[in-house]
């Protein structure tokens, strides 16, 4: 369950970083709404992971496979640039994310 949850926050943080981009410094209201609402989402089922996962584990899973799926999204739909070290560093964010599983994420 902790892994379901910690899907949810890192889907609820993607949308809310994306939100974001639409909110125009925060002028249009709801994109910024929606931005409010999906760290708060975030956030609270990241808290509800931390019952049955690492924080040192959980927080890395959260913050790196958001962080690549913000890449991601920036290069798919916003006309980003994926230059040799973007694809890299996603590389690793993955890499690393596979090695704490393997090594005992609880």
């Amino acid at each position: 369950m902790g892994y379901l949850l910690l899907a949810g926050a890192i889907a609820a943080e993607v949308a809310a970083t994306t939100a974001m981009k639409y909110s125009d410094g925060f002028s249009r209201l709801w994109p910024s709404l929606l931005t409010a609402v999906g760290y708060l989402v975030s956030f609270t089922l990241l808290a509800q992971t931390l019952k049955s996962l690492s924080m040192g584990t959980a927080y890395a899973i959260w913050a790196g496979v958001g962080t690549a799926a913000i890449a991601a999204i920036g290069i798919l739909f916003q006309g980003e640039a994926m230059t040799v070290a973007k694809a890299a560093g996603i590389a690793l964010i993955i890499v690393g994310v596979v090695v704490l599983n393997l090594g005992g994420a609880h």
